[in-house]
């Protein structure tokens, strides 16, 4: 089974778009996300991207997660290991 799952993109029938309400903000960026981080798209998108660029995504999901996660839910949730070992 697999680790990691993208099946809110697969099954999310409501609008795309942002600025409406908040959670139609959180379900596009949920959507753009899964889309984004699709196997063949990011690997045309990140051989496009600057050197820059890439620091500039890579910090700022690193600094999503440290504010946003514990370290438990880092390596759970995340990283999907099992922390307790």
């Amino acid at each position: 089974m697999p680790l990691h799952t993208h099946n809110f993109v697969e099954t999310y029938k409501g609008l795309v778009g942002y600025g409406a309400d908040r959670e139609t903000d959180e379900n596009t960026l949920a959507y753009y996300l899964q889309k984004f981080s699709d196997d063949r798209f990011i690997a045309m998108m990140t051989k496009r991207m600057t050197d820059a660029e890439l620091l500039e995504l890579f910090e700022f999901i690193n600094r999503l997660l440290k504010n946003h996660l514990t370290e438990s839910e880092y390596h759970h949730l995340f990283l999907k290991e099992d922390h307790d070992t």
